[in-house]
């Protein structure tokens, strides 16, 4: 089992940035990739970036080069930095990691990020 806990979500106006964080506990020895996903009210989940164990990054063409992920293995959490915010990126972030071999997905509880116009 692995257990996520996010954090650093929050208001900020368009243009600006945010920061959100993902610590991971449990069996963290078992995470081979790494991630964030976002629900907008009345749509489905989406992928927002993948990191893996090894570093490779993957990013959706419409956020590439906007928002950034990354991976501190010493503190077993990964970050979302998301510069040029919009109002379409108004969403609640989930963070996400999935397992190997025994195959898992796990999530964590979700944090709200508000993008006023």
């Amino acid at each position: 089992q692995v257990q996520l806990v996010e954090s650093g979500g929050g208001l900020v106006q368009a243009g600006g940035a945010l920061r959100l964080s993902c610590v991971a506990s449990g069996n963290i020895f078992a995470i081979n990739v790494m991630g964030w996903y976002r629900q907008a009210p009345g749509k489905e989940r989406e992928l927002v970036a993948t990191i893996t164990r090894s570093g490779s990054t993957n990013y959706p063409a419409s956020l590439k080069g906007r928002f950034t992920i990354s991976r501190d293995s010493a503190k077993n959490a990964w970050y979302l930095q998301m510069n040029s915010l919009k109002p379409d990126d108004t969403a609640v972030y989930y963070c996400y990691a999935k397992t190997f071999p025994y195959v898992g997905e796990y999530w964590g509880q979700g944090t709200q990020v508000t993008v006023s116009s």
